[in-house]
């Protein structure tokens, strides 16, 4: 058997890795090809080029790489045609994939989606694409599913990889030990060069505040040296005492008393970790007027998301968790093109000063871990992906009515509302 992946992110990189091991696990010689990352290649994965090394990030690099992009395209489509491929595997970067799962749909080959694109949250009227170029939805997260199967999508809930990954995590213990002993406030700037650049500024200036009015440690969390070294070049400029680690986002994390994070799949491994954060997520003023007509939840923050009851968008202004009227969000998060480093301080004082109101946070984090923080994602994923695969009359079965179920129930309400 023969599985195409197409992933084009670190961290979609890390769950198709072990994705492939539980494929293997199950089935030995299976074959994995495709694009992907350094993980993936460790885990046995034929990659023809690592996609996770671009660093895409918004519409301009995109636009930048196009005929780069259309020629590993090209190169799939002639490796579809040629070999024997029984399934291709898409994990998140739609953009890109959406290509692939239309040549793989033009051979007749089955398509997974193993974290589906939030298209429930950003122009759902994607949604179309996903009824015509994939088979079968694997979602993460519980209320995906409801979701798409309204939109006549085959839809699944598998879980979260992330925690899969957490609840297998070994830590440095010998490190962990050198870190400081009082109450440590953790920044955490993101993955991306360019998610540095714009959040670390802004959370330097509001642990300069919280620092300033507790007793405690700050500690920088960098991805890599590179991202070190800018994170040093910032400080600079600063008052702030902190200190710069690379490479030790899990130790500093489980010793975190408080954290301070850019906006990303972070927040879930906050969660597993019961840590009070509050996120951060810069754009630039014409994001800001793109998001207010494209977004259609009320929160960017997975943890908001989950915990809500209802995730449909009711204003065209981004979440404000200093409203009066706000409700409690888990994490208190700010969608801005401004400096709220103030507002960011606020609530890490309160959590480091305030012992009941630091207590009544990590006790609502406790309750929405519990239910949600759950391992066996991956497991679940890669038998469900086999078993379709084994009685591949399944598949074309299923993608057959699927698609003349679409064209017969074809609802233009259902591919234009609100998330």
């Amino acid at each position: 058997m023969r599985i195409f992946f197409s992933v084009g992110e670190p961290s979609g990189d890390l769950h198709g890795s072990n994705l492939i091991k539980q494929l293997k696990n199950r089935q030995p010689d299976i074959t994995c090809v495709g694009f992907g990352g350094p993980k993936m290649a460790a885990a046995g994965c034929e990659i023809l080029f690592d996609l996770t090394s671009m660093g895409v990030m918004f519409l301009w690099d995109a636009i930048r790489n196009l005929r780069f992009f259309f020629g590993w395209v090209a190169k799939a489509d002639k490796l579809f045609e040629q070999q024997q491929i029984d399934a291709v595997v898409l994990i998140d970067y739609p953009g890109f994939n959406w290509w692939i799962a239309k040549k793989a749909k033009k051979r007749g080959i089955p398509v997974f989606y193993y974290g589906v694109p939030q298209v429930w949250a950003w122009a759902p009227w994607r949604i179309k694409k996903i009824r015509k170029y994939v088979d079968h939805v694997l979602c993460k997260l519980p209320f995906e599913v409801p979701w798409f199967r309204q939109r006549d999508c085959m839809a699944t809930f598998v879980g979260h990889p992330y925690f899969d990954q957490l609840v297998n995590q070994s830590f440095d213990e010998a490190f962990a030990s050198t870190l400081p002993e009082q109450d440590k406030l953790v920044v955490l700037p993101g993955s991306r060069d360019r998610e540095v650049e714009n959040v670390l500024p802004t959370l330097i200036k509001a642990a300069e505040i919280v620092s300033a009015e507790n007793e405690c440690s700050v500690l920088i969390a960098a991805y890599n040296d590179k991202q070190a070294s800018v994170a040093r070049r910032m400080l600079q400029s600063s008052r702030l005492d902190a200190r710069i680690y690379s490479g030790r986002t899990p130790e500093l994390m489980r010793a975190a008393k408080v954290c301070l994070a850019c906006s990303g799949s972070v927040s879930l491994e906050l969660l597993y970790h019961r840590k009070p954060t509050v996120i951060l997520f810069k754009v630039k003023k014409w994001a800001m007027v793109v998001q207010s007509f494209l977004l259609r939840t009320r929160f960017i923050t997975l943890v908001n998301l989950i915990a809500a009851n209802d995730i449909r968008k009711t204003t065209w202004r981004p979440f404000d968790p200093d409203h009066p009227q706000s409700e409690d969000a888990v994490m208190p998060e700010y969608l801005t093109t401004g400096d709220v480093s103030g507002s960011v301080a606020r609530w890490a004082n309160q959590w480091l000063a305030n012992p009941d109101q630091y207590q009544s946070k990590v006790v609502q984090m406790e309750q929405l871990a519990n239910e949600f923080c759950r391992p066996g994602a991956t497991e679940r994923a890669a038998k469900y992906i086999l078993d379709c695969l084994i009685n591949s009359a399944d598949v074309s079965t299923v993608s057959a009515a699927r698609k003349l179920s679409a064209k017969q129930l074809e609802n233009p309400m259902s591919e234009n509302d609100a998330a």
